[in-house]
């Protein structure tokens, strides 16, 4: 016997506009019945779970203990500057001059995440 992941949740104050930030970084639709001032909103993964996001009275008000970690279809590089054009915040750098490490940002609520190499990234270290 065993379990499977359902979803990733993500407590936030304004479910519907988080999920459509999400949307916009995964690039993958919010669920067809979610509207606006919805207190709980999906954005349907390609593959392996949803991303679930529920509103809560609370704000945020320590680090993650899980997170997010993204790997680009395009160089990482481009992909940070693409997500802060979407909103997100950069909160540090762990890239290394020779091309390997990540880039920690938040979304617009402050949860963090990575932004890996892409594969095309790593091909051009490992060579």
């Amino acid at each position: 016997m065993f379990s499977v992941v359902q979803n990733v949740a993500i407590d936030c104050a304004d479910a519907y506009e988080l999920a459509r930030f999400w949307s916009g970084v995964t690039g993958r639709p919010l669920h067809p019945e979610n509207r606006p001032g919805d207190r709980e909103t999906q954005v349907l993964l390609k593959e392996g779970p949803v991303l679930y996001f529920n509103q809560v009275p609370e704000g945020k008000t320590v680090k993650n203990r899980i997170h997010l970690c993204l790997r680009p279809e395009t160089s990482r590089d481009e992909e940070v500057d693409r997500l802060l054009g979407l909103g997100a915040t950069f909160l540090a750098d762990h890239r290394n001059p020779d091309g390997t490490g990540w880039a920690v940002l938040a979304d617009p609520e402050g949860n963090e995440f990575c932004v890996l190499r892409s594969e095309s990234d790593r091909a051009a270290v490992d060579s």
